[in-house]
């Protein structure tokens, strides 16, 4: 009963994306913020962040809505890129992660092999780098 009222109620709405969690975490930041002493005007900053965020999740203008998150991606998509890789090389225990000096391309070699020559897939450059 009450998935199908949800259902119908977002039938040809745009939904969430991207830019719209951005956007609800914008609002609970500034909603933590605001309980600060003399922050108070964060709450309704907080509060316009919120209502942007649910008119781009119940508008039906699905064309606007995916050009603003694509903008979005543009915008954001290196920092979220680099945030992943970060992840990926905290995480992996078993590599070693070079930044190719021609390109910028990362290139993952196996620890503990000593002094190795490093080709780089994407460009064809070979450098030296200590694994």
């Amino acid at each position: 009963m009450v998935m199908n009222f949800l259902r119908r109620l977002m039938y040809g709405r745009y939904g969430s994306d991207q830019l719209s969690l951005f956007l609800l975490a914008v609002y609970i930041l500034l909603t933590l913020l605001s309980g600060l002493p003399h922050m108070g005007v964060l709450s309704w900053l907080a509060l316009a962040v919120l209502a942007w965020d649910l008119f781009r999740m119940f508008s039906r203008r699905i064309d606007r809505r995916r050009a603003e998150n694509a903008r979005f991606l543009a915008l954001a998509g290196p920092a979220i890129r680099w945030v992943r890789m970060r992840h990926t090389i905290h995480r992996d225990k078993e590599h070693r992660y070079f930044k190719c000096p021609n390109c910028g391309q990362y290139l993952r070699v196996p620890r503990g092999k000593g002094k190795i020559t490093v080709n780089c897939r994407n460009c064809g450059a070979s450098f030296e780098e200590r694994s």
